[in-house]
C-alpha cells in the first residue's frame, strides 16, 4: 500500500517519454498546489505561512512551465521559475504592483505590493523542491516501468 493515496497513479502519469502523461499530473498537481497556496494564504497567518506560500508560488510557475514545455529539462524549468518569481518581485520596487494592486485587488495574488529579500529565498526553495520532487516522481516511474519491462520479458 502506498504511504500517499493516489502517489503511484500521478508517479504513473509523470512518464517522462509521454508528454501527454506528463502534462497531466503536472495540470493535477498544479490544481493542488494552486488551492494549497490559496488557504495557505486567506487561512494562516504569519511570517511562516507566507514564506511557505511565496515557495508554493514558485512550485505553481514550476509546474506551469513544466506543463507548456514537458521535455524540457527539470532544472532548467526551476531556473525559469524561479526567475520569472524573481523579477516579479523586484519589480515592487518600482510601486506599479501596489497601483496595480489598488486598481484591481485580485492582481495582489499575482503581483504582490512590497518587496521583500526574503520572497527571493522562499522562491529559490520553492523552485528547488519543484525540481527535486519533479526529478524523483519520474525516476520512480521510470523505474517502475523498467521492472514491469523487465518482468515481461521474463514470463
Amino acid at each position: 500500500m502506498d504511504p500517499v493515496p493516489g502517489l503511484a497513479r500521478l508517479e504513473a502519469m509523470a512518464n517522462p517519454h509521454s508528454s501527454k502523461s506528463r502534462r497531466l499530473a503536472l495540470f493535477i498537481a498544479g490544481a493542488a498546489v494552486a488551492v494549497l497556496g490559496l488557504a495557505l494564504h486567506f487561512l494562516a497567518a504569519g511570517d511562516a505561512a507566507s514564506l511557505v506560500a511565496d515557495a508554493l508560488y514558485t512550485v505553481l510557475v514550476y509546474l506551469l512551465f513544466g506543463f507548456v514545455a514537458p521535455a524540457a529539462r527539470r532544472h532548467r524549468v526551476a531556473l525559469a521559475a524561479f526567475a520569472f518569481s524573481a523579477v516579479i518581485e523586484i519589480a515592487q520596487l518600482t510601486g506599479i504592483p501596489a497601483q496595480l494592486g489598488q486598481a484591481f485587488p485580485p492582481s495582489r495574488l499575482l503581483l504582490g505590493t512590497t518587496f521583500s529579500a526574503l520572497d527571493l529565498v522562499a522562491y529559490a526553495v520553492g523552485a528547488a523542491a519543484a525540481c527535486a520532487a519533479d526529478t524523483a516522481l519520474s525516476r520512480r516511474a521510470a523505474s517502475r516501468r523498467g521492472r514491469a519491462w523487465l518482468a515481461s520479458r521474463s514470463e
